[in-house]
């Protein structure tokens, strides 16, 4: 049985990806910052302090500070 209140699931057009690819070169490439800081910064979400991504970068970004402790808090929540 449907909760009447949960939108229905849409679906993709076909050979659309669920997730955005990682440049052919090399993998890890989106996963790390641009090295050369073209253009400002955004700003820590938690701490406001600049971090190493663009300010377009979608997603909650954190300074390295912030990601580390929360990765601690992570780490040791069970």
């Amino acid at each position: 049985m449907t909760d009447p209140d949960t939108p229905e699931p849409t679906a993709r057009p076909a050979g659309a990806a669920a997730c955005e690819l990682a440049p052919a070169g090399d993998p890890a490439a989106g996963l790390t910052p641009d090295p050369a800081p073209t253009g400002p910064r955004a700003d820590c979400v938690l701490c406001g302090e600049p971090t190493e991504y663009p300010a377009d970068h979608p997603g909650s970004t954190l300074c390295p500070v912030c990601t580390w402790q929360q990765a601690q808090r992570i780490a040791c929540s069970g």
